[in-house]
């Protein structure tokens, strides 16, 4: 099983925290694919707490935490 925590905008319409089912060879493009996230949404991509980028291959119990670019002034 994976974890997936949204932050700020990503949450509309998606929710906080989402469990989908892991199998191997999965990576974090097919996450934001899933989820209808296109890469220019994302600003940060962790896994397990540590920056990665979208095409590393994703282990069983991975947690994978997505946050939109921050706005403001």
């Amino acid at each position: 099983m994976l974890e997936i925590r949204l932050f700020a905008t990503l949450r509309k319409s998606r929710g906080t925290l989402i469990k989908i089912p892991f199998h191997f060879g999965i990576t974090g493009k097919e996450i934001l694919s899933t989820l209808s996230i296109s890469e220019d949404e994302v600003s940060i991509f962790l896994i397990n707490g540590f920056h990665s980028s979208f095409n590393k291959e994703l282990s069983d119990n991975d947690i994978i935490s997505i946050f939109p670019p921050v706005g403001g002034g």
